[in-house]
């Protein structure tokens, strides 16, 4: 009876999410400070207690070559540069590791992700899970309440509307006057980096 409770905390544990807060409804969210608002638009807001960012642009291909991209976790470390570890845990759990600048320690995140595609759009959204095979590094600060949503509208046959909107909480020692700072670059950096991996 005992290896049977046991396994059954076990599989518990491996599926468990960790957070009720997810931005799959993002679209319902307004009041936004904009921190950019150029070709690439980059704001944020408090909702639910937790600083939701969000960053928008238009990019001149078509949606499926972009949610291609966006769905091949484990290439993230060769498309966006922070991340240097992205692995799949099962078919919807992935486990990623991010760097961050001296002198504040690597991020790193259990995610489980979910795609919905229409007609009129596709959408990624993952958030944070706990998974038995990934226990917490003490290198690294893990983001527990991790949570973002990819949208992404065709304009037309060659250009697509991108969104991504994330949870910008970052934990550990990072000093909470530089997240705006921080937000507004993850926003730039996330458009960029995904308009170069499309360029090749």
């Amino acid at each position: 009876v005992s290896k049977i409770l046991i396994f059954l905390i076990l599989i518990s544990m491996t599926f468990s999410s960790i957070m009720a807060f997810d931005i799959t409804s993002f679209e319902s969210i307004d009041n936004w400070i904009v921190l950019q608002d150029n070709a690439t638009w980059i704001g944020w807001t408090n909702h639910s207690g937790f600083p939701v960012c969000q960053t928008r642009a238009n990019l001149p291909y078509p949606m499926k070559r972009i949610s291609n991209i966006i769905e091949d976790i484990e290439n993230y470390p060769n498309v966006f540069k922070r991340i240097t570890t992205a692995k799949k845990l099962d078919d919807n759990i992935a486990y990623l590791m991010l760097d961050m600048p001296f002198p504040f320690s690597g991020r790193d995140y259990i995610i489980q992700f979910v795609k919905d595609k229409s007609e009129t759009d596709w959408v990624f959204s993952f958030k944070a899970v706990i998974h038995v095979d990934t226990p917490p590094n003490e290198r690294f600060v893990r983001l527990i309440n991790a949570s973002g949503t990819w949208l992404i509208k065709p304009i037309s046959n060659s250009e697509t509307a991108v969104t991504y909107t994330w949870n910008g909480e970052l934990l550990g020692d990072f000093p909470s006057w530089a997240l705006p700072k921080a937000w507004k670059t993850q926003g730039n950096e996330i458009i960029e980096w995904l308009g170069e991996a499309l360029n090749e």
